[in-house]
Protein backbone atom coordinates (compact mmCIF):
# COMPACT_ATOMS: atom_id res chain seq x y z
CA UNK A 1 0.00 0.00 0.00
CA UNK A 2 3.16 2.22 0.10
CA UNK A 3 4.58 1.70 -3.35
CA UNK A 4 5.71 4.36 -6.10
CA UNK A 5 4.81 3.36 -10.14
CA UNK A 6 5.50 4.64 -12.92
CA UNK A 7 4.21 3.74 -16.26
CA UNK A 8 6.83 2.33 -18.57
CA UNK A 9 6.22 0.94 -22.07
CA UNK A 10 7.41 -2.83 -21.29
CA UNK A 11 4.77 -4.41 -18.76
CA UNK A 12 5.08 -7.71 -20.48
CA UNK A 13 6.01 -9.34 -17.29
CA UNK A 14 3.47 -7.81 -15.55
CA UNK A 15 0.83 -9.16 -18.01
CA UNK A 16 1.85 -12.64 -17.89
CA UNK A 17 1.90 -12.29 -14.02
CA UNK A 18 -2.10 -11.00 -14.02
CA UNK A 19 -2.81 -14.41 -16.60
CA UNK A 20 -1.08 -16.39 -14.24
CA UNK A 21 -2.96 -15.14 -11.10
CA UNK A 22 -6.32 -14.69 -13.21
CA UNK A 23 -5.64 -18.25 -13.95
CA UNK A 24 -4.76 -19.44 -10.92
CA UNK A 25 -8.15 -17.79 -9.21
CA UNK A 26 -10.23 -19.03 -11.78
CA UNK A 27 -13.09 -17.39 -14.26
CA UNK A 28 -15.68 -18.13 -12.15
CA UNK A 29 -17.17 -17.92 -9.02
CA UNK A 30 -16.85 -21.50 -8.16
CA UNK A 31 -13.30 -21.48 -9.23
CA UNK A 32 -12.38 -18.67 -7.35
CA UNK A 33 -14.13 -20.05 -4.03
CA UNK A 34 -12.60 -23.47 -4.72
CA UNK A 35 -9.07 -22.09 -5.20
CA UNK A 36 -9.19 -19.65 -1.75
CA UNK A 37 -10.45 -22.34 -0.24
CA UNK A 38 -7.19 -25.04 -1.06
CA UNK A 39 -4.92 -22.03 -0.21
CA UNK A 40 -6.89 -21.42 3.11
CA UNK A 41 -6.66 -25.06 4.10
CA UNK A 42 -3.03 -25.11 2.92
CA UNK A 43 -1.63 -22.18 4.78
CA UNK A 44 -3.07 -23.55 8.40
CA UNK A 45 -0.35 -25.76 8.40
CA UNK A 46 2.18 -22.78 9.20
CA UNK A 47 1.91 -20.97 11.94
CA UNK A 48 1.03 -17.41 11.22
CA UNK A 49 -1.78 -19.39 9.07
CA UNK A 50 -5.28 -17.10 8.50
CA UNK A 51 -7.57 -15.73 5.66
CA UNK A 52 -5.96 -12.81 4.14
CA UNK A 53 -7.29 -9.66 3.42
CA UNK A 54 -10.39 -8.93 5.94
CA UNK A 55 -10.93 -12.53 6.20
CA UNK A 56 -14.76 -13.74 6.26
CA UNK A 57 -15.43 -9.62 6.28
CA UNK A 58 -14.09 -9.10 2.83
CA UNK A 59 -15.87 -7.27 0.49
CA UNK A 60 -17.09 -9.03 -2.54
CA UNK A 61 -20.01 -7.67 -3.84
CA UNK A 62 -19.09 -3.89 -5.26
CA UNK A 63 -22.81 -3.52 -5.75
CA UNK A 64 -23.81 -3.60 -2.50
CA UNK A 65 -21.10 -2.12 -1.52
CA UNK A 66 -21.73 0.94 -2.36
CA UNK A 67 -25.35 0.83 -2.55
CA UNK A 68 -25.80 1.00 -5.91
CA UNK A 69 -27.79 -1.41 -8.68
CA UNK A 70 -26.25 -3.58 -11.18
CA UNK A 71 -25.97 -1.86 -14.75
CA UNK A 72 -24.83 0.72 -16.07
CA UNK A 73 -25.40 4.60 -15.30
CA UNK A 74 -27.82 6.85 -17.04
CA UNK A 75 -25.89 8.96 -19.67
CA UNK A 76 -28.32 11.52 -19.75
CA UNK A 77 -28.52 12.46 -16.04
CA UNK A 78 -26.16 14.94 -14.76
CA UNK A 79 -22.59 13.78 -13.71
CA UNK A 80 -21.11 13.96 -9.97
CA UNK A 81 -17.73 15.05 -9.94
CA UNK A 82 -15.47 13.54 -7.39
CA UNK A 83 -12.01 15.56 -7.48
CA UNK A 84 -8.90 13.57 -7.70
CA UNK A 85 -5.32 14.92 -6.66
CA UNK A 86 -1.92 12.45 -6.74
CA UNK A 87 2.00 13.62 -6.97
CA UNK A 88 2.68 12.84 -10.56
CA UNK A 89 4.50 13.90 -13.29
CA UNK A 90 7.85 15.74 -11.36
CA UNK A 91 10.75 13.60 -10.60
CA UNK A 92 9.86 12.70 -7.03
CA UNK A 93 6.77 10.67 -7.13
CA UNK A 94 5.39 8.24 -4.48
CA UNK A 95 2.41 6.80 -6.36
CA UNK A 96 2.29 7.85 -10.26
CA UNK A 97 -0.41 4.59 -10.57
CA UNK A 98 -2.17 5.62 -8.10
CA UNK A 99 -4.47 7.53 -10.78
CA UNK A 100 -5.40 4.12 -12.87
CA UNK A 101 -7.13 3.18 -9.68
CA UNK A 102 -9.24 6.05 -9.05
CA UNK A 103 -9.63 5.67 -13.13
CA UNK A 104 -10.94 1.97 -12.51
CA UNK A 105 -13.16 2.44 -10.15
CA UNK A 106 -15.50 5.29 -12.03
CA UNK A 107 -15.63 2.77 -14.76
CA UNK A 108 -16.33 0.10 -12.56
CA UNK A 109 -19.19 1.98 -11.30
CA UNK A 110 -20.54 3.84 -14.54
CA UNK A 111 -20.57 0.49 -16.12
CA UNK A 112 -21.67 -2.02 -13.21
CA UNK A 113 -22.80 -0.16 -10.17
CA UNK A 114 -25.68 1.99 -11.57
CA UNK A 115 -23.58 5.33 -10.90
CA UNK A 116 -24.84 7.21 -7.88
CA UNK A 117 -28.88 7.56 -7.86
CA UNK A 118 -28.26 6.62 -11.77
CA UNK A 119 -26.35 9.66 -12.72
CA UNK A 120 -22.84 8.99 -13.99
CA UNK A 121 -19.59 9.44 -11.72
CA UNK A 122 -17.07 11.77 -13.59
CA UNK A 123 -13.59 13.20 -12.01
CA UNK A 124 -12.06 16.37 -12.12
CA UNK A 125 -8.35 15.84 -11.80
CA UNK A 126 -5.04 18.19 -10.84
CA UNK A 127 -1.88 16.64 -10.65
CA UNK A 128 1.09 18.00 -8.46
CA UNK A 129 4.78 17.69 -10.06
CA UNK A 130 7.00 19.20 -7.86
CA UNK A 131 6.10 22.20 -5.96
CA UNK A 132 4.90 23.37 -2.81
CA UNK A 133 2.42 25.66 -4.93
CA UNK A 134 1.15 23.39 -7.26
CA UNK A 135 -0.90 21.95 -4.08
CA UNK A 136 -2.08 25.69 -3.73
CA UNK A 137 -3.16 25.51 -7.17
CA UNK A 138 -5.33 21.92 -6.53
CA UNK A 139 -6.88 23.38 -3.89
CA UNK A 140 -8.23 26.14 -5.59
CA UNK A 141 -9.22 24.53 -8.36
CA UNK A 142 -10.85 21.65 -6.53
CA UNK A 143 -12.31 23.82 -3.69
CA UNK A 144 -13.94 26.46 -5.40
CA UNK A 145 -15.75 24.23 -8.04
CA UNK A 146 -18.91 24.17 -6.32
CA UNK A 147 -19.96 20.75 -9.06
CA UNK A 148 -17.27 18.83 -7.04
CA UNK A 149 -18.92 16.70 -4.35
CA UNK A 150 -15.96 15.21 -2.24
CA UNK A 151 -12.56 14.81 -2.86
CA UNK A 152 -10.24 11.48 -3.26
CA UNK A 153 -6.59 11.67 -2.65
CA UNK A 154 -3.21 9.83 -4.36
CA UNK A 155 0.07 9.56 -2.81
CA UNK A 156 1.36 13.21 -1.99
CA UNK A 157 4.11 14.61 -0.37
CA UNK A 158 4.73 17.49 -2.23
CA UNK A 159 2.06 20.68 -1.43
CA UNK A 160 -0.40 18.63 1.04
CA UNK A 161 -0.24 21.81 3.49
CA UNK A 162 -0.68 24.58 0.83
CA UNK A 163 -3.73 22.16 -0.59
CA UNK A 164 -5.34 21.79 2.68
CA UNK A 165 -5.06 25.73 3.55
CA UNK A 166 -6.15 26.56 0.17
CA UNK A 167 -9.56 24.53 0.47
CA UNK A 168 -10.03 25.16 4.01
CA UNK A 169 -12.28 22.30 5.25
CA UNK A 170 -14.76 23.43 2.61
CA UNK A 171 -14.81 19.80 1.00
CA UNK A 172 -14.88 16.67 2.45
CA UNK A 173 -11.47 14.64 1.80
CA UNK A 174 -10.91 10.88 1.10
CA UNK A 175 -7.58 9.91 1.54
CA UNK A 176 -6.41 6.09 0.81
CA UNK A 177 -3.03 6.24 2.82
CA UNK A 178 -0.90 9.56 3.77
CA UNK A 179 2.42 9.20 3.29
CA UNK A 180 3.00 12.80 5.81
CA UNK A 181 1.61 13.81 8.97
CA UNK A 182 -0.69 16.77 7.29
CA UNK A 183 -3.63 14.82 6.37
CA UNK A 184 -4.01 13.23 10.00
CA UNK A 185 -5.46 16.05 11.42
CA UNK A 186 -7.49 17.24 8.86
CA UNK A 187 -10.94 17.39 10.40
CA UNK A 188 -12.46 17.52 7.05
CA UNK A 189 -10.63 14.39 5.98
CA UNK A 190 -10.43 10.51 6.61
CA UNK A 191 -7.71 8.46 5.65
CA UNK A 192 -9.07 5.01 4.86
CA UNK A 193 -6.07 2.99 5.10
CA UNK A 194 -4.41 5.06 7.45
CA UNK A 195 -0.78 7.45 7.43
CA UNK A 196 2.66 6.05 7.75
CA UNK A 197 3.12 6.48 11.28
CA UNK A 198 0.23 3.72 12.08
CA UNK A 199 0.57 1.52 9.33
CA UNK A 200 4.70 1.51 9.45
CA UNK A 201 4.90 1.29 13.07
CA UNK A 202 3.84 -2.79 13.00
CA UNK A 203 6.97 -3.26 11.44
CA UNK A 204 8.61 -2.80 15.30
CA UNK A 205 5.60 -5.38 16.52
CA UNK A 206 6.45 -7.70 13.41
CA UNK A 207 10.47 -7.70 14.09
CA UNK A 208 9.84 -8.20 18.10
CA UNK A 209 6.66 -10.98 18.18
CA UNK A 210 7.56 -12.89 14.60
CA UNK A 211 11.52 -12.30 13.96
CA UNK A 212 12.25 -11.83 17.67
CA UNK A 213 14.78 -9.55 16.15
CA UNK A 214 17.24 -7.62 18.96
CA UNK A 215 18.68 -5.60 16.02
CA UNK A 216 17.79 -3.93 12.91
CA UNK A 217 19.19 -1.93 10.08
CA UNK A 218 16.65 0.83 7.81
CA UNK A 219 18.32 2.30 4.78
CA UNK A 220 16.20 4.99 2.51
CA UNK A 221 16.38 7.82 0.00
CA UNK A 222 16.36 11.29 1.38
CA UNK A 223 13.05 12.08 -0.18
CA UNK A 224 9.96 14.11 0.38
CA UNK A 225 7.48 11.28 1.71
CA UNK A 226 9.93 9.09 2.32
CA UNK A 227 11.51 9.98 5.55
CA UNK A 228 8.56 10.12 6.96
CA UNK A 229 8.01 7.13 6.24
CA UNK A 230 11.49 5.84 7.65
CA UNK A 231 11.15 7.74 10.82
CA UNK A 232 7.70 5.94 11.57
CA UNK A 233 9.48 2.70 11.06
CA UNK A 234 12.17 3.34 13.55
CA UNK A 235 10.11 4.74 16.07
CA UNK A 236 7.34 1.43 15.94
CA UNK A 237 10.90 -0.56 16.35
CA UNK A 238 12.46 1.39 19.04
CA UNK A 239 8.89 1.18 20.63
CA UNK A 240 9.21 -2.29 20.31
CA UNK A 241 12.70 -2.30 22.01
CA UNK A 242 14.28 -3.62 18.64
CA UNK A 243 18.07 -1.37 18.63
CA UNK A 244 17.54 0.20 14.66
CA UNK A 245 20.76 1.87 12.99
CA UNK A 246 18.82 4.22 10.39
CA UNK A 247 21.04 5.70 6.72
CA UNK A 248 19.55 7.44 4.54
CA UNK A 249 21.21 8.38 1.28
CA UNK A 250 21.10 10.89 -1.68
CA UNK A 251 18.29 10.74 -3.77
CA UNK A 252 19.96 8.82 -7.51
CA UNK A 253 22.49 6.95 -5.41
CA UNK A 254 22.85 3.84 -7.34
CA UNK A 255 25.96 2.39 -5.27
CA UNK A 256 24.54 1.28 -1.91
CA UNK A 257 26.78 -1.00 -0.33
CA UNK A 258 27.77 1.74 2.07
CA UNK A 259 24.56 2.97 3.56
CA UNK A 260 23.64 -0.95 4.35
CA UNK A 261 27.38 -1.18 5.70
CA UNK A 262 26.82 2.00 7.84
CA UNK A 263 23.67 0.39 9.26
CA UNK A 264 25.02 -2.89 9.77
CA UNK A 265 22.87 -4.57 7.36
CA UNK A 266 25.59 -7.68 7.45
CA UNK A 267 24.65 -8.65 11.53
CA UNK A 268 21.64 -6.97 11.90
CA UNK A 269 18.65 -9.36 12.69
CA UNK A 270 16.28 -7.52 10.55
CA UNK A 271 17.43 -5.47 7.34
CA UNK A 272 14.57 -2.81 5.81
CA UNK A 273 15.42 -1.10 2.66
CA UNK A 274 12.50 1.32 2.15
CA UNK A 275 12.09 3.74 -0.90
CA UNK A 276 9.91 4.13 -3.95
CA UNK A 277 10.62 1.98 -7.35
CA UNK A 278 13.25 3.51 -8.31
CA UNK A 279 15.09 2.89 -5.26
CA UNK A 280 14.39 -0.52 -4.56
CA UNK A 281 16.46 -1.78 -7.67
CA UNK A 282 19.68 -0.74 -6.04
CA UNK A 283 18.75 -1.86 -2.88
CA UNK A 284 18.15 -5.47 -3.88
CA UNK A 285 21.34 -5.16 -5.78
CA UNK A 286 23.13 -4.20 -2.84
CA UNK A 287 22.21 -6.50 -0.62
CA UNK A 288 22.96 -9.44 -3.08
CA UNK A 289 26.52 -8.24 -3.29
CA UNK A 290 26.61 -7.62 0.37
CA UNK A 291 25.29 -11.90 0.35
CA UNK A 292 22.32 -10.72 2.32
CA UNK A 293 19.73 -12.94 1.10
CA UNK A 294 17.37 -14.21 3.61
CA UNK A 295 14.03 -13.23 2.64
CA UNK A 296 12.48 -13.54 5.91
CA UNK A 297 14.61 -11.18 7.76
CA UNK A 298 14.67 -8.39 4.89
CA UNK A 299 11.62 -6.49 5.60
CA UNK A 300 9.62 -3.44 3.74
CA UNK A 301 6.78 -1.63 2.24
CA UNK A 302 5.20 -3.15 -1.12
CA UNK A 303 6.43 -0.10 -2.79
CA UNK A 304 8.94 -2.43 -4.72
CA UNK A 305 5.67 -4.84 -5.61
CA UNK A 306 6.20 -2.74 -9.20
CA UNK A 307 6.47 -3.66 -12.54
CA UNK A 308 9.57 -1.16 -13.36
CA UNK A 309 11.10 -3.03 -10.14
CA UNK A 310 10.42 -6.59 -11.87
CA UNK A 311 12.37 -5.27 -15.24
CA UNK A 312 14.85 -3.71 -13.60
CA UNK A 313 15.57 -7.16 -11.94
CA UNK A 314 15.28 -10.02 -14.71
CA UNK A 315 11.57 -10.09 -14.41
CA UNK A 316 10.53 -10.72 -11.01
CA UNK A 317 9.61 -8.97 -7.35
CA UNK A 318 13.06 -8.55 -5.31
CA UNK A 319 12.56 -11.67 -2.88
CA UNK A 320 11.43 -10.29 0.64
CA UNK A 321 8.97 -10.12 3.18
CA UNK A 322 6.35 -7.11 2.76
CA UNK A 323 4.33 -5.39 4.90
CA UNK A 324 0.69 -4.25 3.48
CA UNK A 325 -1.88 -1.96 4.72
CA UNK A 326 -4.68 -2.91 1.82
CA UNK A 327 -4.85 -6.53 0.11
CA UNK A 328 -2.12 -8.08 -1.62
CA UNK A 329 -2.58 -8.67 -5.88
CA UNK A 330 -2.74 -12.32 -6.16
CA UNK A 331 -3.14 -13.73 -2.57
CA UNK A 332 -5.30 -16.55 -3.15
CA UNK A 333 -6.39 -16.27 0.66
CA UNK A 334 -8.14 -13.00 0.40
CA UNK A 335 -11.55 -13.90 -0.48
CA UNK A 336 -11.74 -9.95 -1.61
CA UNK A 337 -9.10 -10.58 -4.15
CA UNK A 338 -10.87 -12.30 -7.04
CA UNK A 339 -13.62 -9.14 -7.21
CA UNK A 340 -10.85 -7.07 -7.69
CA UNK A 341 -9.19 -9.08 -10.15
CA UNK A 342 -12.06 -9.60 -12.35
CA UNK A 343 -12.97 -6.10 -12.98
CA UNK A 344 -8.44 -4.99 -13.87
CA UNK A 345 -8.69 -7.93 -16.60
CA UNK A 346 -11.73 -6.83 -18.37
CA UNK A 347 -10.65 -3.54 -18.34
CA UNK A 348 -6.93 -4.04 -19.01
CA UNK A 349 -5.43 -2.51 -16.24
CA UNK A 350 -1.69 -3.24 -16.77
CA UNK A 351 -0.58 -1.64 -13.42
CA UNK A 352 -3.27 -4.12 -11.17
CA UNK A 353 -0.55 -5.56 -9.04
CA UNK A 354 0.40 -2.44 -7.82
CA UNK A 355 -0.93 -1.24 -4.08
CA UNK A 356 -1.58 2.02 -4.80
CA UNK A 357 -3.62 1.27 -7.50
CA UNK A 358 -5.33 -1.27 -5.17
CA UNK A 359 -5.97 1.84 -2.47
CA UNK A 360 -6.92 3.88 -5.32
CA UNK A 361 -9.46 1.95 -6.52
CA UNK A 362 -10.97 1.22 -2.89
CA UNK A 363 -10.55 4.74 -2.12
CA UNK A 364 -12.71 6.59 -5.08
CA UNK A 365 -15.15 3.10 -4.77
CA UNK A 366 -15.53 4.27 -0.71
CA UNK A 367 -16.08 7.97 -1.86
CA UNK A 368 -18.81 6.87 -3.84
CA UNK A 369 -20.27 4.72 -1.30
CA UNK A 370 -20.40 8.01 1.12
CA UNK A 371 -22.34 9.79 -1.46
CA UNK A 372 -24.62 7.12 -1.81
CA UNK A 373 -25.51 6.72 1.53
CA UNK A 374 -25.99 10.90 1.97
CA UNK A 375 -28.19 10.51 -1.20
CA UNK A 376 -28.09 12.70 -4.76
CA UNK A 377 -30.07 15.17 -3.12
CA UNK A 378 -27.84 15.90 -0.69
CA UNK A 379 -24.14 16.36 -2.28
CA UNK A 380 -23.61 19.70 -1.71
CA UNK A 381 -24.09 18.76 1.87
CA UNK A 382 -20.29 18.76 3.15
CA UNK A 383 -20.66 18.08 6.72
CA UNK A 384 -23.22 15.44 5.62
CA UNK A 385 -20.65 13.82 3.56
CA UNK A 386 -17.50 14.29 6.08
CA UNK A 387 -20.05 12.86 8.94
CA UNK A 388 -21.22 10.24 7.34
CA UNK A 389 -17.32 9.16 6.52
CA UNK A 390 -16.19 9.48 9.85
CA UNK A 391 -18.96 7.10 11.05
CA UNK A 392 -17.73 3.99 8.95
CA UNK A 393 -16.74 0.91 10.55
CA UNK A 394 -15.57 -0.75 7.74
CA UNK A 395 -14.63 -3.07 6.06
CA UNK A 396 -13.04 -1.35 3.40
CA UNK A 397 -13.44 -2.71 0.23
CA UNK A 398 -9.40 -4.56 -0.48
CA UNK A 399 -8.64 -3.06 3.46
CA UNK A 400 -8.69 -3.77 6.92
CA UNK A 401 -11.81 -5.72 8.10
CA UNK A 402 -12.70 -2.75 10.49
CA UNK A 403 -11.88 0.71 10.46
CA UNK A 404 -11.96 3.17 13.29
CA UNK A 405 -11.96 6.99 12.73
CA UNK A 406 -10.59 9.11 15.27
CA UNK A 407 -9.19 6.22 17.38
CA UNK A 408 -6.27 8.35 17.97
CA UNK A 409 -7.48 11.84 19.17
CA UNK A 410 -4.36 13.86 17.62
CA UNK A 411 -4.50 12.17 14.56
CA UNK A 412 -8.59 12.18 14.20
CA UNK A 413 -8.57 11.37 10.26
CA UNK A 414 -6.66 8.14 10.63
CA UNK A 415 -8.93 5.38 10.49
CA UNK A 416 -6.64 2.15 10.26
CA UNK A 417 -3.59 0.94 12.03
CA UNK A 418 -3.11 -2.36 10.68
CA UNK A 419 -0.80 -4.24 8.50
CA UNK A 420 -0.25 -7.65 7.34
CA UNK A 421 3.04 -9.33 6.22
CA UNK A 422 4.06 -11.41 3.02
CA UNK A 423 7.05 -13.43 2.79
CA UNK A 424 7.40 -13.35 -1.21
CA UNK A 425 8.84 -16.81 -2.72
CA UNK A 426 9.41 -15.71 -6.73
CA UNK A 427 7.34 -15.84 -9.65
CA UNK A 428 3.83 -14.40 -7.95
CA UNK A 429 3.91 -16.92 -4.88
CA UNK A 430 3.46 -15.23 -2.02
CA UNK A 431 3.26 -16.56 2.15
CA UNK A 432 1.51 -15.02 4.92
CA UNK A 433 4.12 -14.31 7.28
CA UNK A 434 2.14 -12.36 9.84
CA UNK A 435 -1.73 -11.11 10.03
CA UNK A 436 -3.14 -7.57 10.40
CA UNK A 437 -0.37 -5.81 13.47
CA UNK A 438 -0.66 -2.87 15.00
CA UNK A 439 1.92 -0.90 16.49
CA UNK A 440 3.64 -2.25 19.45
CA UNK A 441 1.96 -1.12 22.96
Amino acid sequence: MFSHARRVGVLAVLLVGLAVAVAACGSSNKSSTSSATTSAAAAATTPAAQTGGAGGKSVTDYVSYVGGKAGKADPSKSPVYIGWVNQQGGQQVIGAAATDGADLAVKVVNDQLGGIDGHPVALKKCFIKSAEEEGTTCGQKLGNDKSISAIALGGIAIGIQPFYSTIGGKKPVVVGVAVTPVDTVQKNAVILFGDVTKVLGPFGTYARDILHAKTAALVYPNIAGITDGAAAIAKGLTDAGVKVKKVGYSQGQTDLIGPLTAAGAQTADMVIPYGPADACVNQAKGLKQLSITDAKKIVSAPLCLNPTVQAGLGGDYPIWTYAIASSLFGDKTDPGMPAYMKVTGQYKVKTAADPWVIVSYSDVLTTVKFLNEVGFDNLSDSQAIIAKAKAFTGPVALGAPEVQCGKYPQSPAVCNDRTQFFTYGGKLAFNKAASWLQPPQ
